[in-house]
């Protein structure tokens, strides 16, 4: 069966006008591993809220200083990358102290956080991915004997690619496996996929335009992400347009199955010769720096980073209304 590409619908995202002046706190840094990223990212939603008459405080949080969250707004976004962040630990705060924020809520995150609670997910919604498994200190030896090379090696509980390796021989394998669970306590490994590096945001209920990713390194790791000029982002992707059309289906399959909202990204691999599509994960909170790939999709479609903020802040409002808060 071929299926057509829905057209993302931008007006509904642009509707999103300040229409009164709100106070919004942008919670960016905190303790993880992102927290440069976190900071940029911060610093870029301040500004493009600020650009739309809003009063924006931006602060720089962790779990031993909440100060923040103890001023009257009428939203929160959280911009916050990694562990506290996206792992449902700020979400959860502030849903007991009952504030509006926006992004996916605490079990979401969680799940989303957790690659192996994540791939779980994946095969219980149906959704190809690639074959994985994790290993201890306990279970080494019985791991990384189960497989053949090319293998990725990465945190269970980790973003941005940190800490990740891509292996293509076996006498670096039980190190790059050891290194893992000596920082983290478990290790995920998984089969690498050759082929296409495919990104695919989801705003409000709706797929943005998918972006291939290319870049001159082994992966797509921390330095081609945020630190690269050459690492290439294309919207004419030279795939068949059923098959792009499938993956758009199932990137919103995985944010309503992981129980996300408002936003998120899912990353894809392609292997082109057998035209598959896999699954890796869902970010409930992408990023959003002069390199991230969610506000580059939305412009693609239509939508401006202000309004994308403004409509995020919106949703995340009305959520809070509807709950008679």
């Amino acid at each position: 069966m071929t299926l057509t590409r829905t057209r993302f619908d931008a007006s509904r995202i642009n509707r999103a006008a300040a229409n009164q002046k709100l106070a919004i706190t942008v919670l960016a840094g905190g303790p993880s591993g992102e927290r440069d990223v976190s900071l940029v990212s911060g610093k870029t939603v301040a500004a493009a809220l600020e650009s739309l008459g809003h009063n924006v405080y931006l602060e720089d949080i962790s779990p031993e200083s909440l100060g923040a969250l103890a001023r009257n707004v009428d939203c929160v976004f959280v911009a916050l990358h990694g562990t506290f962040g996206e792992d449902g630990q700020v979400q959860e705060i502030l849903e007991r102290r009952g504030i509006a924020y926006c992004g996916s809520g605490p079990d979401a995150c969680a799940l989303a956080m957790n690659k192996y609670l994540s791939k779980k997910k994946f095969e219980e919604l149906k959704l190809p991915t690639p074959r994985y498994s994790v290993a201890t200190a306990a279970t080494l030896c019985e791991s990384v004997a189960c497989w053949s090379m090319p293998v990725f090696v990465k945190p269970v509980k980790e973003g941005s690619s940190l800490n990740c390796h891509l292996v293509r021989d076996a006498a670096g394998f039980r190190s790059a496996v050891e290194s893992v669970i000596a920082a983290y306590g478990d290790a995920m490994i998984e089969d690498y996929v050759p082929g296409r590096e495919i990104t695919i945001g989801v705003l409000g209920d709706q797929a943005l335009p998918p972006i291939e990713i290319r870049t001159r390194r082994d992966f797509y790791d921390y330095q081609a992400k945020y630190v690269d000029d050459d690492t290439e982002y294309l919207f004419d992707i030279d795939l068949p347009e059923d098959l792009l059309a499938h993956m758009e289906r199932m990137s919103l399959e995985a944010h309503k199955g992981m129980g996300c909202r408002d936003f998120s990204r899912v990353d894809w691999r392609v292997d082109t010769s057998r035209m598959q599509p896999y699954i890796l994960e869902v970010n409930v909170i992408p990023g959003f720096t002069s390199h991230s790939l969610l506000p580059k999709a939305a412009a693609r479609a239509g939508a401006a980073l202000p309004q994308m903020c403004q409509y995020i802040i919106d949703s995340a409002i009305k959520r809070r209304f509807s709950k008679g808060v």
